[in-house]
């Protein structure tokens, strides 16, 4: 009998991940990093074109977090970023992490993937798979054509800060024999209540590395992760980095930030209806509102009394979609949200067909809405 060759209906269904990753790079990753770069293997296998807002919002990240994940893995040479002339991000190349690549020293591009540009540039199309003889081209609707290619011409990449370095064995071991080093590991491992991963003790190295934390400020970084239930690494490290991009260098700094921060917190779950204390995916919501958004507290605490005279449940979905219209129609301040209103008002009056007519009875006596607060939860439900 003839031989049978045998295919799926659909190759986007599943999505492929190198042992490679799995073995060498997947557990020195915090989950923004994860994330990202495993969806990214899934849009490009799809052929799918998305933005670093996209990303940002199908994780609940901030867009911040996104690009500090994409820059990590560039580091890591995992992928490549490439710029215009303008250092708008216009394409990603996954490279191939095959062991014959690897070691030759230059890893190839798999494929390339091309992001939608952000709000108020044109969106992207779909990106080609490349053809192997060829280099990978991205091609964006209404710009030029950017060959995208790792070599010595390509723009200049921006690099962060905070990047967390990928530490080698004699980096650690050189740092785990200083005599300071030996304390600073003993007081954090007694926070957390058993013995440092190296993994954990590279997290260490990075605060004082990097971040350029103190051992005071480090103590009290710990402890203060572990007041609030929280020994996850990956957490102490979101803390650490959102402290050293606020620009706090003492105990002292760092315990006021985290009074005025910690007060505000409590009062929008109050305003929300909330007792306990925020869940990670809630945090991450009150975040992006003070810090992202950057709302002052009346106009979220505005948003919160909507919410909670609208709905009983979503509550933080529904507090977003109120907030990030408003970020998007420009509120800064409390006053501008009347401004808002009177638009979305007149809106509906535009819009009402000519022969409608509330009755005049005292079932209609009182002021409406100002959102259609049945249509966003419908939204948020089917999302």
């Amino acid at each position: 009998m003839a031989r049978l060759t045998i295919y799926p209906d659909n190759h986007a269904d599943s999505t492929a991940v190198s042992n490679l990753f799995i073995d060498e790079y997947m557990k020195d990753a915090n989950d923004a990093q994860l994330k990202v770069y495993l969806y990214l293997l899934r849009m490009m296998n799809a052929r799918l074109a998305t933005s670093v807002s996209d990303i940002a919002d199908k994780f609940n990240h901030t867009e911040k977090d996104v690009l500090r994940a994409l820059k990590y893995w560039e580091k890591q040479r995992l992928l490549s970023l490439d710029y215009d002339e303008a250092r708008n991000l216009v394409g990603i190349h996954i490279h191939d992490l095959s062991q014959e690549n690897r070691k030759a020293g230059s890893p190839q591009a798999l494929s390339s993937f091309v992001p939608v540009p952000s709000a108020g540039a044109e969106p992207a199309g779909a990106a080609p798979v490349a053809e192997p003889a060829e280099a990978p081209v991205a091609e964006l609707s209404g710009r030029e054509r950017f060959p995208q290619q790792d070599s010595p011409s390509s723009a200049p990449r921006e690099s962060s800060p905070y990047e967390k370095p990928s530490y080698s064995a004699d980096q650690l071991k050189e740092f785990k024999s200083r005599q300071e080093t030996t304390q600073l590991l003993f007081i954090v491992e007694s926070y957390i209540g058993k013995p440092l991963t190296p993994s954990e003790i590279k997290t260490i190295l990075y605060f004082t590395d990097v971040l350029h934390f103190s051992d005071d400020l480090i103590d009290y970084l710990i402890q203060y992760c572990v007041d609030r239930g929280k020994k996850d690494f990956k957490y102490i490290e979101r803390v650490a980095v959102n402290w050293a991009e606020a620009g706090i260098t003492t105990p002292k700094q760092a315990q006021k930030n985290a009074s005025r921060y910690d007060k505000n917190i409590y009062t929008i779950m109050n305003g929300l209806g909330k007792s306990n204390s925020p869940t990670a995916k809630e945090m991450e919501f009150i975040t992006r509102w003070l810090k992202d958004y950057g709302f002052p507290m009346d106009v979220i605490i505005e948003a919160c009394e909507r919410t909670v005279l609208a709905t009983d449940k979503h509550r933080f979905e529904y507090a977003e979609s109120i907030l990030n219209s408003w970020k998007r129609q420009n509120v800064h301040h409390k006053s501008d949200i009347q401004g808002v209103d009177d638009m979305y008002q007149q809106r509906r009056k535009n819009t009402a067909s000519p022969g409608s007519r509330q009755p005049g009875n005292r079932f209609h006596q009182f002021a409406q809405n100002n959102y259609d607060f049945a249509a966003l939860e419908q939204e948020l439900v089917s999302n």
